[in-house]
């Protein structure tokens, strides 16, 4: 039993008489998602994942049983067909039914498929819906499948090697931002929801791992938005005997072969009137080069290192004034730059304050040796050398949970001691990275199922 897809490609170009010659026999199952009856005609639309094909139910050929077809067939049933295929004097490709059988009446209508979804979030609290009336959203989700599936296989390809590590975590680690929490019974203990496995990952590096990844599913109990989903994708890649200058080159060449897939003989795609170059070298900026090119708020680069001078744009920004330095300048970025940051760049010299797991830079001890790659105003990646001195790492997970009531990971400590080789690591976060590939505005038209509030 061949699909539509594969009947199409084969045999949508070819002359109608050498289709005729052919005589091919077709068998296929699917969904009825028109039906139109002309004189002793039934003209069916049968719909499979990716398209859809005209069966002709002729009153002749089917005799007794054209009668009980139009009375019980209707759109949204399932059937299973037999016939040959021919082409229209339309040139349509069709397949004339010899043979038919019901396999799911339908118990509920279809919305009608001009009106479509309107009511506000059924397409998503719905999503088996609006895949059967939407074709736009089939294509959303199997670009989806095709770019998980292309990530896989160029990491596999340089002997990069998947791996799983726990969703249930005893404490909340590896990155900063609001835990999901339960509770497991037996252990009597809380648990939290992984955030990222960040720490698990170099876990295996210290084991003797030396290029790995996982394609994961993180939760994040804090905003939802265009670009926020609480359950959201990512993948994590880590080397050893390597550095963030590396990642910074292995992003690019990820980022470069799904395009190179998706949008075949193209250099750049065009969103909201921006074209966005993939084929050039990517900018870097460092974040305060960035904020000076970006925003009119500084005469010269200088002024962001002025205390006093920061503090007056934090009030003008609506910053609370009693945060450091380096986390207004970072909220400064956020609020002024970010969303600037149209073709894809490379962001560098965050401070090392608010990189607690980065290496300290060779030439200045207070920045990191991080990036975080924006594309289209999106934060996509970020990446880093990885600290591997374990008193320092101690040092900033009590500067890092210093009036929170939460743990560190006291076994990462006791894990760093068997020595962490030279690492970088990258994590991408794959729902927005297929927005902007697939030109999709918002995060909820690329997760099957996102989060909605009860209605």
């Amino acid at each position: 039993m061949k699909n539509i897809s594969y009947i199409i490609k084969l045999y949508k170009n070819k002359p109608k008489n050498i289709i005729e010659k052919l005589n091919l026999k077709i068998k296929f199952s699917g969904r009825i998602i028109s039906k139109r009856i002309m004189k002793q005609n039934i003209f069916f639309n049968l719909q499979d994942i990716k398209n859809n094909i005209q069966i002709l139910a002729n009153k002749k050929i089917l005799k007794h049983k054209y009668i009980k077809i139009i009375k019980n067939s209707n759109i949204g049933d399932i059937i299973y067909i037999k016939g040959f295929l021919f082409k229209t004097n339309t040139n349509e490709l069709t397949i004339k039914c010899k043979y038919i059988k019901k396999l799911v009446k339908i118990k509920l209508h279809l919305p009608d498929k001009y009106n479509k979804l309107k009511k506000k979030n059924t397409k998503f609290r719905k999503r088996y819906l609006d895949l059967i009336i939407n074709s736009k959203t089939k294509k959303n989700f199997l670009l989806r499948i095709k770019i998980l599936y292309l990530i896989r296989k160029y990491l596999n390809n340089n002997n990069y090697l998947e791996v799983e590590t726990p969703m249930l975590h005893p404490i909340p680690g590896g990155a900063i931002a609001k835990p999901f929490i339960t509770y497991h019974k037996k252990l009597n203990m809380k648990m939290y929801l992984r955030i990222a496995p960040e720490l698990y990952l170099k876990k295996l590096i210290i084991g003797g791992f030396t290029k790995i990844f996982e394609l994961n599913r993180n939760f994040r109990n804090e905003g939802i938005s265009t670009t926020h989903n609480p359950e959201f994708t990512m993948i994590e890649i880590y080397k050893a005997y390597s550095n963030y200058k590396y990642m910074m080159k292995l992003i690019q060449k990820i980022i470069n072969y799904l395009f190179q897939n998706i949008h075949k003989n193209k250099t750049y795609i065009t969103i909201k009137n921006n074209k966005i170059f993939f084929y050039k070298k990517y900018k870097v900026l460092t974040i305060k080069k960035a904020i000076y090119k970006y925003s009119s708020l500084f005469k010269n680069i200088k002024e962001l290192d002025n205390k006093k001078y920061i503090k007056k744009i934090a009030i003008k920004l609506n910053i609370n004034i009693k945060l450091s330095n380096n986390k207004i300048i970072e909220k400064i970025f956020k609020l002024t730059t970010e969303k600037k940051l149209i073709q894809p760049t490379f962001i560098t010299e965050y401070s090392i304050e608010t990189s607690p797991l980065a290496l300290k830079n060779k030439y200045n001890k207070n920045i990191s040796d991080r990036f975080e790659l924006f594309i289209n105003g999106y934060e996509i990646a970020n990446g880093f050398s990885e600290l591997n001195n374990y008193k320092e790492q101690k040092k900033r997970f009590i500067k890092q949970i210093k009036n929170k009531n939460i743990n560190y990971d006291k076994n990462y400590i006791e894990a760093l001691k068997y020595g962490l080789p030279p690492t970088a690591g990258i994590g991408i976060g794959i729902d927005r990275l297929i927005m902007i590939l697939g030109k999709i505005n918002t995060i909820k038209e690329i997760i099957f199922f996102p989060t909605l509030k009860n209605i």
